[in-house]
């Protein structure tokens, strides 16, 4: 017993039984970002998840959880920057806000995790009807996209990255540790028989499954290699001297990719197209593609599908579209999109040789190439080039949520994580617009 020295003070009393009258909705203010992550939950469609569950009127089972429930938790978890499963059910019990979503309900971190990736098809339609909204209130409009890539490290260290030979060593290591995970069951059966059986097949599954991922993503990249080789020989051949492609073992379908700080790690490439101002995503691709060059008419492509038309101008980096990208893009059956672009800078230190050769290639481009050069060349151009550094924003928005470095493995979990957070930010971002419509119209 502490001496208090005969101070009389109110010890608290950790034994006593007593009951507790909480009002959640007293607890949360009226302005609080749950209940806006709320209110759009309830503008979605969600009747293909409540189609899946079992337990219904007269059939027996126990009710399944909310999927609104499950959707608004990991949207506010989003925007408050939690990726993490465990976390968020953690968050569940000790937070208000999160107490506020919950309503009494509890939820696990199995059925968060699952949920999270198991949903890309309908994240992807609520994004497209997420964006249609806004633009059906005149908020925003298709006009005008800003692209740009952006590199996530995925859950996978280089030491996972074998080449051949090593691959066939871990599928060794692999099969001798489930072979002495089966001995020790056989020593001791009745040792916690279930569980450690349990144990052993999920172990021998995800080995096996993660060994042949591996094997078909070696044979694909081995397969590109030699593709490559017809234009890129000496390349190729620099890379086999190295020892050829490598996979991890981890997660295959990872690539070493060099980040913005020079850094090489496993990562993935995500394309994000915004609308520029308004900063709302229409866009998310989540590729293994080591660069950005040649994307920019797939994204255009992808827009197009989503929402019917093609925008009219799109906002890349330099290389994003190349050359061939801007002759296919202006002559879309559709429409032209005009694609603005930073030509490639002049060596300054080229030979006149190398002037004259590149005047003289300038003279023999496509109409369209000529065009963009002359539009990037005017005042006009340079100003709509300008509006491209919002998506570095929206970029910068995402990797602050915690996208930036992943908790997930394999290309469609990554991307129902990148959708997962377009959705979030479009929601915060339509809020937003939502909330400065009186000032425009004090303005007007």
């Amino acid at each position: 017993m502490m001496d208090t020295g005969g101070a009389r003070v109110a010890r608290p009393n950790r034994t006593q039984l007593h009951w507790d009258m909480v009002d959640l909705e007293a607890l949360l203010p009226k302005d609080h970002r749950a209940r806006v992550v709320w209110a759009f939950v309830e503008t979605l469609d969600l009747a293909p998840l409540y189609a899946k569950i079992k337990a219904r009127d007269e059939v027996a089972g126990r009710p399944a959880s909310d999927p609104a429930l499950l959707l608004a938790l990991w949207l506010y978890a989003t925007l408050e920057g939690v990726g993490s499963a465990r976390l968020l059910a953690r968050l569940c019990f000790s937070d208000v806000a999160y107490r506020w979503l919950c309503g009494g309900v509890c939820v696990n971190y199995h059925t968060l995790a699952d949920f999270r990736v198991d949903h890309a098809d309908l994240l992807d339609r609520w994004l497209t009807e997420s964006v249609a909204a806004l633009m059906a209130e005149g908020l925003i409009g298709l006009e005008e996209i800003a692209v740009d890539g952006t590199k996530l490290q995925a859950a996978a260290g280089r030491g996972s990255f074998r080449q051949a030979d090593g691959l066939e060593g871990y599928e060794r290591a692999a099969a001798a540790r489930i072979a002495r995970l089966k001995a020790e069951i056989d020593a001791d059966p009745a040792a916690h028989e279930a569980a450690r059986r349990a144990a052993v097949r999920r172990a021998e599954r995800e080995v096996a499954e993660r060994a042949a991922q591996a094997r078909q993503t070696l044979a694909e990249l081995q397969a590109q290699s030699q593709e490559r080789a017809k234009s890129h020989a000496k390349e190729e051949r620099d890379k086999a001297d190295k020892g050829g492609p490598s996979v991890s073992t981890t997660d295959p379908e990872a690539r070493l990719m060099r980040f913005a700080d020079g850094g090489v790690r496993a990562g993935y490439n995500l394309q994000l197209g915004c609308v520029p101002g308004a900063d709302v995503i229409v866009e998310v691709m989540t590729t293994d593609r080591r660069n950005d060059t040649g994307l920019a008419v797939p994204m255009v492509d992808r827009i197009a599908d989503r929402f019917g038309a093609a925008p009219e101008r799109v906002l890349v980096d330099t290389k994003y579209a190349t050359q061939d990208d801007i002759v296919a893009l202006s002559e879309r059956p559709e429409g032209a999109v005009r694609v603005y672009a930073p030509p490639p800078e002049e060596r300054k230190t080229a030979s006149a040789e190398s002037k004259r050769k590149r005047k003289y290639r300038l003279r023999r481009e496509a109409p369209a190439v000529q065009e963009w050069r002359a539009r990037m060349a005017s005042d006009e151009g340079k100003e709509t080039l300008g509006r491209r550094r919002h998506i570095e924003t929206v970029n910068g928005n995402v990797k602050n949520r915690g996208l930036g470095r992943l908790n997930v493995r394999g290309l469609i979990k990554v991307q129902c994580c990148a959708l997962l957070h377009a959705l979030a930010h479009n929601l915060w971002r339509g809020h937003m617009l939502h909330q400065s419509l009186p000032k425009v119209a004090m303005a007007c």
